[in-house]
């Protein structure tokens, strides 16, 4: 039997993408829109609708008890995400002709230690004197760290424990 003689409409030969070029695929139900895109698009008709209508009202001066105007019944909870523009600079904003990303980080080189040049990537250790180790180099005596650990640690102490004095008393 043919999908003819059936009533039936033959199914789309391959998935549809959304419209939109959002990358997900869309449906006929929804427009060959994805989901996410066909709530968008409903959303702003909705919001679209509802500006023309009070344009309309703000345009011919009615007021609320008009007979020509539609009456809601319900009330419309709508959630709408603000989201931040950010800011693209463009040939013609830039007067040096030359675009440049302002976003963009410069790319770092791997992790690496800073006696042997060896890799560490994530298992790397800081030393107090601020450079990066491996596991062989981590001790201080391994890579001639110039770090005074021993001022450090009487400074450590002093601060840890102050000098109490007492008062004197007065003799009478």
């Amino acid at each position: 039997m043919d999908h003819d003689e059936t009533g039936c409409q033959a199914a789309p030969e391959g998935p549809i993408l959304c419209v939109n070029n959002c990358g997900f695929f869309g449906s006929v139900a929804t427009m060959n829109m994805c989901s996410k895109c066909y709530k968008d698009s409903i959303l702003k008709q909705e919001q679209a609708k509802l500006a023309a209508a009070s344009f309309e009202n703000i345009v011919n001066g009615s007021s609320s008890g008009n007979d020509k105007e539609p009456l809601l019944v319900g009330s419309i909870d709508l959630q709408v995400e603000h989201i931040e523009p950010k800011p693209i600079s463009t040939p013609e904003s830039n007067p040096s002709g030359s675009v440049e990303c302002v976003d963009t980080k410069p790319k770092q080189g791997p992790s690496r230690c800073t006696s042997c040049k060896k890799r560490v990537g994530l298992t790397g250790f800081n030393c107090r004197c601020g450079n990066l180790f491996c596991a062989t180099h981590r001790y201080s005596d391994k890579h001639e760290c110039p770090f005074d650990y021993r001022s450090a640690g009487r400074d450590a102490i002093a601060k840890a424990n102050p000098v109490i004095k007492a008062e004197k008393l007065d003799k009478i």
